[in-house]
């Protein structure tokens, strides 16, 4: 999911939570399967360069092509493959446990390689972090 995209409509979000939040996460805790907060992120990933996939009820990814500045700089650094172009990945993966439904996200650079596995670069955001708890709790679930 584009990382500009969805910010916005997070960042509303963020803008209208108590200021009493816990600490920012990437994983959520839903007594019922989170349908709304699914349909949601497809739906946040329908821009230019963007490409939703969704894999059964468990996995759901939006990646994104990067501007020409960052994908060089990935494929610089990383060995990538210029033909097959790195793109930024938003994943979220649901998993059933006693209490409903756990929710994790990730997200990462993943850079191609001709003659080696992909390399999967961790991207760290303070603020992504924030707007994924407040998407979270806006959408029923409790961050943890």
């Amino acid at each position: 999911m584009s990382k500009i995209g969805i910010l916005p409509l997070m960042g509303l979000i963020v803008a209208c939570t108590p200021q009493d939040v816990p600490p920012p996460s990437r994983s959520a805790q839903f007594e019922t399967y989170p349908t709304r907060l699914f349909d949601t992120f497809e739906v946040g990933c329908d821009g230019p360069g963007e490409d939703f996939r969704r894999v059964g009820n468990r996995l759901f990814e939006c990646t994104e092509l990067l501007p020409p500045e960052t994908t060089a700089f990935l494929i610089l650094n990383y060995d990538g493959y210029p033909q097959d172009l790195p793109k930024s990945v938003m994943r979220l993966t649901s998993t059933k446990n006693s209490g409903g439904y756990r929710v994790d996200a990730e997200l990462y650079f993943n850079v191609p390689r001709q003659n080696a596995p992909d390399i999967q670069v961790p991207v760290e955001s303070e603020q992504l972090d924030k707007a994924l708890t407040a998407l979270y709790r806006a959408m029923g679930g409790a961050p943890s």
